[in-house]
């Protein structure tokens, strides 16, 4: 019979493999962004939360703050390279008003991160008290992550459109709560579940709302729900 650890290991591994589904899950809008040249009405929002978010489990996940979190770092070093790559995409189609805006978020971003682990390095002896410190703030910003679609859900409902709300980003940050909520659980990590709880909700209020939405949805040509359907088949 499994250990609870080799379990916890297990579901660990699962939840890197979805959170990976989950950072690349942006690729078809940022594709779409590519061939129009322009981000439309899309968002940077809650890809700029995330770099700030993985940042910060990176970090916590070091052994000199929190020991034994490998899959922590693997995941979430992953997961900034791959939205930094996105918020460039982002950046490059923008218009200057919303250049300003994800440069001055960056560097707030930047210098928050630098006081914090100068903060956690020189305060704190204790990986301990380390991990107290930089858990609650992860917890913050994680819950950050997941509540930053909260603009583009004001969105849909007030324009009761889900063009920009891309389905794949929702499902997979509900399952990505999911499988990190059974992970905290096996081994108590209330730094991990609180912020993962949310995030389960947080997703399942997007699928709730992509399906009410969707057929008050008016589609382009290029992009009509038969091509929208194909692309929730495959999942």
């Amino acid at each position: 019979m499994l250990s609870t650890n080799v379990i916890r290991t297990i579901v660990g591994i699962i939840g890197n493999i979805i959170s990976l589904f989950l950072f690349l899950s942006p690729v078809p809008t940022f594709i779409k962004i590519y061939k129009l040249k322009s981000v439309e009405e899309f968002k940077p929002d809650p890809y700029v939360a995330t770099i700030l978010n993985c940042a910060m489990w990176v970090f916590y996940g070091l052994p000199i703050v929190h020991p034994d979190s490998l899959l922590i770092i693997t995941i979430n070093g992953v997961g900034l390279v791959i939205e930094g790559v996105f918020v460039t995409i982002f950046f490059i189609f923008s218009n200057n008003k919303k250049r300003k805006r994800i440069c001055f978020y960056l560097l707030i971003e930047t210098v928050f991160m630098a006081a914090v682990v100068l903060i956690t390095l020189l305060v704190f002896q204790t990986t301990q008290k380390r991990s107290m410190f930089v858990g609650i703030l992860a917890i913050v910003f994680n819950i950050g992550m997941y509540t930053s679609p909260l603009t583009v859900m004001r969105m849909v409902i007030k324009t009761k459109s889900v063009k920009y709300m891309p389905f794949t980003l929702s499902l997979f940050n509900f399952l990505n709560g999911v499988v990190w909520v059974i992970y905290a659980l096996l081994k108590f990590d209330i730094n991990v579940l609180i912020p993962n709880g949310l995030g389960t909700l947080s997703g399942l209020v997007q699928l709730i709302l992509y399906a009410w939405f969707y057929r008050t949805t008016k589609w382009d040509e290029d992009d009509k729900a038969p091509a929208q359907q194909v692309q929730l088949s495959e999942i």
